[in-house]
């Protein structure tokens, strides 16, 4: 038996429950991991409460990511062994797996080696956001030296990633934040220019930092109308890439810019890169060389939860208090 967070019904923070679930041995293909940290993502939330792109069949578990070591391993796996510290990479239907618990069972393609020097808590923060940021600017996004990046939601995980992986490249990130409460920990954490959106004009900002330029790339996941702003700080050929979908108003096409700037818009889901084993053999061989090198190190938010403190996690998430990733410890 084993101490597993599952729901029965969507809803808020409060139904997620603690309950004593017996796990099964690892399937062919499957890894067991004893988990020691869970790295919480905004997407869980959604799932939670029937808002994401899956739908939950109860009672459901939830999670994408976590780290801990390998207890056992399923027939035809290779590659890990008994006792390997290890980290789970979003690339799997929530539907059919979790990593809400202390002990979980994961597909191997799912499983991957973190850092020695990464302290399990920091191991719980990396593939979603760094994929993610990798999928965005590197895949996507075609981020070169000396070109400029806007990341809106600069203060969430994926955001702060993002930050990191643009000054590898050599690129200029441009963070926006709604408050300038958290403008200085972001020029900390390696933003160029900080624009805080509720008192300054993005669009005038980001011309104004960038010689008139504009944005070579716009990475934002919250879309709805504020899109046709971002339009606006869009440098000539530029791409705006969105990866979630914060605001449920419907989002428009900026067709202005479009034919004024020869705008190309485009959102993407992680899963289109995590499920194909060449583009996430990329990916991962990008962030291990940015972890080797120090250039990508996981911020993790201040807080402070366990296994029981579950549904306060999400609260906190929701939130959006949060600077970087949210890790429950187990």
């Amino acid at each position: 038996m084993a101490r597993v967070v599952r729901f029965h019904q969507t809803g808020g923070p409060e139904v997620l429950k603690v309950e004593d679930v017996e796990v099964r041995s690892p399937a062919s293909g499957e890894v067991r991991i004893r988990v020691q940290a869970i790295g919480l993502n905004r997407a869980e939330c959604l799932f939670r409460a029937g808002q994401y792109l899956a739908i939950p069949a109860f009672p459901s578990t939830l999670g994408y990511e976590a780290a801990g070591v390998v207890e056992a391993l399923g027939s035809g796996v290779t590659g890990f062994k008994v006792g390997d510290r290890v980290s789970v990479i979003p690339a799997f239907d929530l539907t059919q797996y979790g990593t809400y618990g202390e002990l979980i069972n994961i597909p191997a393609h799912a499983v991957a080696h973190y850092p020695e020097a990464f302290s399990p808590t920091q191991g719980a923060a990396v593939w979603m956001q760094y994929v993610t940021a990798w999928c965005g600017l590197v895949q996507l996004g075609k981020l070169e030296k000396g070109q400029n990046v806007l990341i809106t939601a600069a203060s969430s995980s994926v955001g702060l990633a993002a930050i990191q992986v643009a000054r590898s490249l050599g690129a200029t990130p441009i963070a926006a934040t709604r408050t300038a409460a958290k403008k200085v920990r972001l020029l900390a954490a390696g933003a160029q220019e900080v624009i805080v959106t509720s008192s300054e004009d993005l669009p005038a900002r980001v011309m104004a930092v960038t010689g008139n330029v504009g944005a070579h790339v716009i990475f934002d996941p919250v879309s709805g109308p504020y899109v046709e702003t971002l339009a606006q700080a869009s440098a000539q050929q530029g791409k705006l890439l969105i990866y979630g979908f914060l605001d449920p108003r419907p989002t428009p096409y900026p067709l202005y810019a479009a034919f004024t700037k020869a705008l190309w818009m485009r959102a993407f889901a992680l899963f289109e890169y995590t499920l194909n084993p060449a583009a996430l053999a990329q990916a991962k061989a990008f962030i291990s060389a940015g972890m080797t090198s120090g250039d990508l190190l996981p911020v993790v938010d201040d807080s402070r939860f366990n296994l029981t403190q579950i549904a306060d996690a999400h609260r906190h998430m929701e939130s959006n208090t949060q600077f970087g990733k949210i890790v429950v410890s187990v």
